[in-house]
């Protein structure tokens, strides 16, 4: 039967993405077939489990997609792998309200068990009753075992390997303090640039995890026969997709597999081939951050205003939308962009504003799901919305969708394109 787990943690900065591609780094190194998911609607840690497991990490998010969707996809990019691995979210049972949403209500829809991350810094024996709260809140899920992270000494593991005997639940091992593993954090999320795995991790890993006992333990539970999700059909046959390292690079995997055509262009270099019936699509990124070059590529800026005036399909997504505005304004200047939508976008320091949440809006008698995160706003007044934008919990918010002909353009991320 296939190995399955998750790597989830008691609350954020716990350890789990490091232990998490860590993971999958030393069974991909051992010849495994591992397929990588993330629970909730995080874009940059697929790409370091990308980089190790040499396949494309794929969303699983029930705040976004109802658990028959959610176990749907789970069963379709896990078929041909030997073992599954899916890194939680924030701290385990934390969702969008109370637990819904959240990697323990993925790992219940999914019958996954759980690899429990526990930070040992500064505590020993109140580690049981913790883990006891933890392994019992929700008697459905069933729990591999521990890894504890930033352990401080030999003598400091005996007494948390003490504390999982007394609570009864497998100590799996331990990471020991280490600067080398500490990781840094730029702008909204993890240095694209950083290395995605590191011998030290590894040796470390290999020398302190029962790797044997965790895969023992790895064994999914049947979850629940539900009826299948049916999607609704792509707007076209051709995706065509800015693609570029940093400056449009937020894409859930799945809105690209469910085109029977995709290419892509790097919007710095390249000038896109555009047809009538393709769908063009501007994720987000980091646009902001290379201003310069995209300034520079004037012939792409014109072919994508010129596809919007001739009724092109176009989708743009949080940077995807800066790019499509006149100008983004930093404190070195203000750059011109694609002139398809008449507004600013200011990235100067002063104007820093974050904007996150789960966002749900329906248009054209479509529903909408998606999530944003963002610090860049509009200039002035934004521009009007042609719907109503709601958080998870149905209250109104202010991020407005904007709609000009075939141009669908908002600061949410959308789940399905």
């Amino acid at each position: 039967m296939k190995k399955t787990f998750m790597i989830a943690a008691p609350a954020s900065g716990s350890g789990k993405t490091t232990i998490a591609r860590g993971l999958m780094a030393l069974l991909t190194a051992k010849g495994y077939r591992v397929q990588p998911f993330k629970c909730g609607p995080d874009y940059i840690d697929t790409k370091f489990h990308e980089a190790v497991c040499h396949r494309p990490s794929i969303n699983l998010d029930t705040a976004m997609a109802p658990p028959a969707h959610v176990e749907a996809i789970f069963e379709r990019y896990g078929k041909d792998a030997d073992i599954c691995v899916a890194e939680g979210m924030m701290g385990l049972y934390d969702g969008y309200r109370q637990a819904s949403g959240s990697s323990a209500e993925i790992a219940r829809v999914l019958g996954m068990p759980i690899v429990l991350v526990a930070d040992a810094k500064s505590t020993a024996w109140s580690m049981a009753p913790l883990l006891w709260g933890f392994v019992n809140f929700w008697k459905s899920l069933r729990f591999v075992g521990v890894i504890f992270n930033r352990v401080g000494s030999p003598r400091h593991y005996e007494m948390l390997r003490e504390a999982c005997r007394h609570v009864g639940v497998a100590c799996l091992g331990y990471l020991p303090k280490s600067a080398a593993l500490e990781q840094g954090s730029r702008y909204l999320g993890l240095d694209f640039s950083q290395r995605a795995e590191t011998k030290e991790l590894l040796r470390l890993l290999e020398e302190h995890i029962d790797l044997e006992r965790l895969l023992q333990g790895s064994v999914r539970q049947e979850p629940e026969c539900r009826q299948r999700l049916r999607l609704p059909k792509p707007l076209a046959q051709h995706l065509v997709v800015a693609r570029n390292a940093e400056a449009f690079s937020f894409i859930y995997q799945e809105n690209l597999d469910r085109y029977s055509r995709v290419s892509f262009f790097d919007p710095e270099r390249d000038v896109p081939a555009l047809k009538a019936g393709d769908l063009l699509y501007l994720p987000g990124g980091y646009p902001e951050k290379h201003l310069e070059a995209l300034t520079a590529n004037g012939a792409a800026r014109e072919a994508i205003r010129r596809h919007a005036e001739q009724g092109g399909r176009i989708v743009a997504e949080c940077g995807g939308m800066m790019y499509l505005c006149d100008r983004i304004v930093t404190d070195e200047g203000a750059f011109p962009m694609c002139g398809v939508i008449s507004a600013g976008i200011t990235a100067r320091k002063a104007d820093r504003k974050l904007s996150l949440g789960y966002r749900y809006f329906e248009l054209d008698g479509v529903k909408y799901r998606g999530h944003e995160f963002h610090y860049t706003q509009f200039e002035g007044q934004p521009p009007a919305s042609a719907a109503q934008v709601y958080d998870a919990n149905n209250r109104p918010v202010a991020t407005p969708v904007i709609r000009q002909q075939n141009v669908l353009a908002s600061y949410t991320h959308l789940y399905h394109i």
